[in-house]
């Protein structure tokens, strides 16, 4: 059994951030060491904990006066910890329900070889044509999400598209002397 002390109370601790920080730095790594003995789950202990604490700092300054804050926040770290359990166990029964997932379908030779092309592109030409091209956004829309000048991202786009239909031209012939069927 983990017993955590109690927060120092004197004067206006729970009126500030100094005092939930106090707070918080007693009780913590017990809560989390609380937690993990229940639910075996180490990350899961630490989310569930975690966002009992957020909770805890959003009613910190209406603490009820004289009341221990600690019952609350492992309630609620408990209580959390218990719903994500229970999520997981509806999702294992659900995948045991239905059983796996069916195949995903193959990827055709068209768009491996985009993907493979988009790969050859900087960061900076790629971002460009999947927010220009693929998004649909126009060239003035693209500069600003990227900080770009309009210029710039013209720039890219042409150089992008002339590495793009090399790529491209070249997978197409690679295809093509192979017999690759449904490419084209």
């Amino acid at each position: 059994m983990f017993i955590s002390k109690a927060p120092e109370r004197a004067g206006s601790s729970f009126d500030d951030s100094h005092g939930f920080d106090a707070f918080y730095t007693s009780t913590a790594k017990r809560m989390v060491a609380t937690v993990y003995a229940m639910t075996g789950d180490l990350a899961e202990a630490e989310d569930a904990v975690q966002e009992a604490y957020v909770r805890a700092w959003q009613r910190w300054r209406g603490w009820s006066g004289g009341g221990d804050p600690l019952p609350w926040v492992r309630t609620v770290a408990m209580r959390l910890a218990i719903s994500a359990w229970r999520r997981t166990r509806g999702r294992l029964r659900a995948h045991f329900r239905h059983g796996p997932q069916a195949d995903v379908p193959e990827l055709s030779a068209d768009r491996v070889a985009l993907v493979v092309a988009l790969r050859e592109l900087s960061p900076d030409q790629r971002q460009a044509v999947i927010l220009h091209h693929l998004l649909d956004l126009p060239v003035e829309q693209v500069a600003r999400e990227t900080g770009a000048s309009s210029g710039a991202v013209r720039t890219r786009l042409s150089r992008a598209r002339r590495i793009l239909g090399e790529r491209l031209a070249e997978a197409d012939s690679a295809f093509a002397s192979k017999g690759v069927a449904g490419h084209g």
